[in-house]
């Protein structure tokens, strides 16, 4: 089997759904014949089954211990926090899982500083993603964060709507912070070829059914949760990994990235942009929209900064003006 690097690929929280899933999609697209599986939970019975399916071309580790995870890694997908439950927001889950993510960087440093890009999942995912890069000192196109789930929940609701394949609607993206407060763009959109504001407030797609829409790609996470019981998984898991074999030199990564901003105007935060996501890092532009499109991705924008200083308070990270100690990069 041909692989695309013979590098080693981590994936922590191999032992959950996530994980687990992103281990098998990996070894589907032949990324590399070096995957590492990690969790503080023992990820053996993943790994066993992985190597019942056949794989049989690639070194398959599993271990609970983070220094024989992280040596030598370099790729690194992390799902490592904890799920979201019903009735929960991301939100909910700062503290804990921030402290998971500094933990997660501190590992970085010290067993596998010079590895090549890091993908996180686990949410909130700007502010887990924010602080692993914080305490990893890595480069901030290293350390990239899952938005493009987003931006897929956008496609697939117009692609239902409209009866058309999700290939045919193009220029989706939602900006700003993974959650309830993302900026849903729709000014760019088309629809197999047609205008998405040409269509907007006709009989055949009521401006007040756009509105309820975006409200409910915000709130596509817990809609899942809701039919299944349970956060998702598949989908995220599948992106995740398409965003690490971008970062391997891979095929581009379809749509936004989570990435580390500071511009004059959206500073020291970790947010989807405008990017592109290739084996050089993340690279983005401050998308331009509506006034309106904008003005969203302002209030998304304040509303991490928030979260932000809130991890200040719970002592996870030093002020702002501190940081640059910790991680000269920033």
């Amino acid at each position: 089997m041909e692989f695309l690097t013979n590098d080693k690929l981590t994936i922590v929280g191999a032992a959950g759904m996530i994980g687990s899933n992103m281990v098998q999609t990996a070894l589907m697209m032949g990324l590399t014949n070096d995957i590492c599986l990690y969790d503080v939970f023992s990820p053996e019975g993943v790994a066993e089954e992985m190597r019942q399916s056949g794989f049989g071309d690639v070194k398959i580790t599993a271990t609970t211990d983070a220094k024989e995870a992280f040596t030598n890694a370099k790729y690194i997908i992390s799902s490592g926090g904890a799920p979201r439950k019903e009735g929960m927001t991301r939100e909910d889950l700062l503290k804990g899982n921030c402290e998971i993510a500094e933990g997660l960087g501190k590992n970085i440093k010290q067993y596998c500083p010079d590895v090549k890009h890091v993908v996180i999942i686990f949410n909130p995912a700007d502010l887990t993603g924010l602080v692993t890069l914080l305490y990893s000192g890595l480069k901030p196109g290293q350390v990239t964060t899952l938005a493009g789930l987003d931006t897929t929940r956008l496609q697939s609701a117009l692609a239902k709507k409209f009866n058309v394949m999700q290939s045919e609607i193009e220029g989706c993206a939602t900006y700003g912070g993974h959650g309830e407060q993302m900026a849903v763009f729709g000014s760019h959109v088309k629809i197999d070829g047609r205008k998405l504001t040409d269509i907007i407030g006709t009989p055949e797609f009521p401006a007040e059914e756009w509105e309820q829409m975006k409200k409910d790609v915000t709130q596509g996470g817990a809609a899942i949760i809701k039919l299944r019981g349970r956060s998702s998984f598949q989908s995220p898991a599948y992106l995740s990994v398409e965003m690490i074999r971008a970062a391997m030199g891979g095929e581009a990564f379809r749509f936004p990235v989570g990435t580390y901003v500071k511009t004059d105007k959206y500073d020291h935060i970790m947010m989807a942009m405008a990017t592109t996501l290739d084996k050089d890092g993340a690279h983005f532009t401050v998308p331009q929209g509506t006034p309106e499109e904008n003005a969203k991705l302002d209030q998304s924008y304040e509303h991490l900064c928030k979260m932000r200083d809130e991890l200040v308070t719970l002592n996870i990270v030093p002020p702002i003006s501190e940081w640059n100690k910790i991680n000269p990069n920033l």
